[in-house]
């Protein structure tokens, strides 16, 4: 670092002193992460260095210094930090990056279509704000896309419950699966709820009986499904539209029967195990490929699809148009032939749990 610098920070220091006035921290540093959102526990390293360059950059804006090589070389420091806190997260961490609330969400991977025409209701109760469908085109490709969604603002998230779907949130999915049935239209699924509503409304209106018939229909569809989890993958309210030829995930996410904090208070009575049930419970993108409910874990940015949500949009367009690709033209009973034998054969092992092989 140059004299010039560390005889500013000196001055500004010494001035300081003499005012009475505090150096900026804390707060200051949480204005200039604003972008990214709120600090995780495991990124205080992180923080730290993009702080630093942050001070750099105001000053090299506010005087004649030159600061550049000690901005370029905090900038590889970062890039190192951030890969080895990312390639080394625990399962809760991951859990954690999945809830980041500057994470796209499906209406930010809407905006990556060249057009998408919304589709509301489900004929028998009402419309439900946490699960969107719809009419899109990407590409050459049109499809049905159906998603939860979560919302953005404090406002947005209470009218969508946090992208926990009532039970016509998912017989308005089933409508809109029928409807691509009917068209000849793909499906695409985008997975982000932390489960589905529990509310004693839902549960009056069959909100069980409405996720397994949209489970048990989804095995029959003559059309083909690519289901990607884009966030948090919460039991139930997540297999409701989870049924696919392709099942996806993003490398952050996570995919489970439930919570970590719900198993935990469940076995343990205990919220602070949570981390332990995370771990317990193999939802990690890695974990879920390895046991065969993930086709394809699809990489993140650098730091996590919060830090560039745009690069992490152009990877999953690409992808999906990928996938779409590759299932056009396959004949609709082999399609649900080879659906079925993907879900059969989820966690099997040969000599103790049998392999379906037709």
């Amino acid at each position: 670092m140059s004299d010039k610098f560390r005889k500013s920070k000196s001055d500004k220091s010494s001035s300081a002193a003499k005012t009475g006035a505090k150096p900026a921290s804390g707060p200051a540093a949480g204005k200039r992460r604003s972008s990214e959102g709120p600090a995780m526990p495991f990124e205080h390293k992180i923080l730290e260095i993009e702080d630093k360059i942050q001070e750099l950059k105001e000053l090299a804006d506010s005087t004649s210094f030159d600061v550049s090589g000690e901005i370029v070389s905090l900038e590889e420091q970062l890039r190192e930090v951030i890969s080895k806190t990312y390639n080394d997260l625990t399962p809760w961490e991951r859990v954690n990056v999945a809830r980041h609330p500057k994470r796209p969400v499906t209406s930010d991977y809407i905006q990556m279509l060249d057009d998408f025409v919304e589709l509301h209701g489900d004929r028998t109760f009402g419309d439900d704000p946490a699960m969107v469908t719809g009419m899109a085109t990407m590409g050459d490709r049109r499809f049905v896309l159906i998603g939860h969604r979560k919302g953005r603002t404090v406002k947005e998230r209470l009218e969508c419950n946090f992208g926990c779907a009532h039970p016509e949130g998912y017989r308005k999915a089933w409508r809109k699966m029928k409807l691509a049935e009917k068209l000849g239209l793909p499906i695409v699924c985008l997975i982000n709820t932390p489960g589905a509503y529990p509310g004693i409304g839902a549960e009056e209106r069959g909100q069980a009986m409405a996720i397994a018939e949209n489970i048990i229909g989804m095995f029959s569809l003559k059309v083909p499904i690519v289901v990607l989890v884009i966030g948090e993958g919460g039991s139930g309210g997540a297999l409701g539209i989870g049924v696919g030829d392709r099942v996806l995930m993003m490398e952050h996410a996570y995919y489970s029967v439930i919570s970590p904090e719900g198993c935990a208070a469940i076995l343990w009575k205990n919220g602070e195990r949570s981390p332990e049930a995370a771990e317990a419970l193999k939802l990690t993108s890695e974990d879920l490929t390895a046991l065969g409910v993930v086709d394809e874990i699809i990489p993140e940015p650098l730091g996590g699809a919060h830090r560039a949500p745009a690069e992490a949009i152009a990877t999953v367009k690409e992808t999906l148009l990928r996938h779409l690709e590759e299932l056009d033209g396959i004949p609709a009973d082999e399609l649900i032939r080879a659906r079925r034998l993907k879900f059969r054969n989820i966690a099997s092992i040969e000599g103790r749990f049998p392999v379906v092989s037709g």
